[in-house]
């Protein structure tokens, strides 16, 4: 049975926010960073797990440690290709009016 992960997007801005909430307590952003990095990227592996949550985690991980990325918001980019490429694979076949053949998706 394959279950698909889906996080909720409310729980993937929270998550987003605690990253960029090292940067309110004076002096602590770099050091939050460092403490938060692999615990955000643990985080984000369990919630989209498999191959996706490894390639976000690490993607998290880089993102959270180098100066100036915290702008990026990783846990709601994971959210919306995750949410767009199930949305596409729940679309039906698309059949040729003529023939009836199944086409190839775009």
């Amino acid at each position: 049975m394959n279950i698909s992960r889906q996080p909720s997007l409310l729980f993937c801005i929270i998550m987003d926010a605690i990253g960029y909430a090292t940067y309110t307590i004076p002096f602590m952003g770099e050091i939050g960073d460092v403490i938060w990095a692999p615990i955000s990227a643990f985080i984000l592996y369990k919630t989209f797990g498999g191959l996706k949550g490894a390639f976000g985690g690490i993607f998290n991980l880089f993102e959270e440690l180098m100066p100036g990325l915290d702008f990026i918001p990783s846990f709601t980019f994971m959210w919306v290709w995750q949410r767009f490429r199930n949305e596409k694979e729940h679309l039906p076949e698309r059949r040729s009016f003529l023939s009836g053949a199944v086409l190839p998706r775009k």
